[in-house]
């Protein structure tokens, strides 16, 4: 049974389609890349998956671990295990970066103690290689750290399933391979990713899958050396060159 798995999965704005028909399956374990150019409906599709409310789809099905979730709303599908970061980070620069990382834990399993929120973000910012840097606010750090914060706080809600957008936009080539390295510690973890990205080094490196969508609707589908050589995958989103 397909970790996650979507069919028939429409969603229009104003007559407009931005997710047309789409089907796709996640595997438990993998890293799956979803690439296609700006509005081709990844990050529609990416909301739709976490229950945004005005991103419910239109018709078709959204299973996770064979549970239909296209109706539930985000708290209940986060709770049973999906996670995700922003295309823009949505950090809360009032609030100190334990503080950030507390939310993610406190949303994903209510109830806790302040005491256990504070040990969970200590925890999650140490894996993610930030440490000891939980009392300062995120406007202090560098972009690339920022989107760790926000990486960070997703996995605080304990995710099976973590939706990446565009984690390594904007990160110079070091951070990237930081970023890229991140990326496979939090797999061999456990969890099973699927990540939005046009740093497409990272995406033909880590992912064992790759899903492209054009103007909504799925145009590949396969392994990084069959997606590289995809003639309408050249054509409209790597370049004709």
């Amino acid at each position: 049974m397909p970790f996650l798995k979507a069919e028939g999965v429409k969603k229009s704005f104003g007559g407009l389609a931005a997710v047309n028909n789409v089907d796709f399956e996640v595997q438990e374990g993998e890293i799956m890349g979803l690439i296609g150019p700006n509005g081709a409906g990844k990050t529609s599709l990416f909301n739709m998956i976490s229950g945004l409310s005005e991103y419910k789809a239109d018709s078709g099905s959204i299973k996770f671990e064979g549970k239909e979730i296209s109706k539930l709303k985000p708290n209940q599908i986060c709770r049973l295990g999906i996670g995700r970061t922003f295309q823009v980070a949505k950090n809360f620069p009032g609030l100190s970066i334990r503080e950030n990382v507390m939310m993610g834990s406190l949303f994903g399993k209510p109830g806790q103690s302040r005491k256990e929120a504070e040990q969970a973000a200590d925890e999650v910012l140490e894996y993610v290689e930030l440490g000891g840097q939980g009392g300062r606010h995120v406007p202090d750090l560098t972009l690339a750290g920022q989107k760790r914060v926000e990486v960070a706080r997703a996995l605080a809600t304990k995710p099976k399933l973590l939706m990446l957008d565009e984690t390594m936009a904007g990160l110079n080539p070091t951070e990237v391979e930081e970023a890229m390295e991140l990326v496979k510690k939090i797999r061999d973890s456990g969890v099973t990713i699927i990540m939005i990205e046009h740093v497409m080094r990272a995406i033909m490196s880590i992912c064992e899958h790759i899903f492209v969508l054009h103007r909504g609707e799925k145009i590949a589908s396969g392994t990084p050396e069959e997606i590289s050589t995809n003639n309408a995958v050249i054509e409209v989103y790597l370049g004709k060159s």
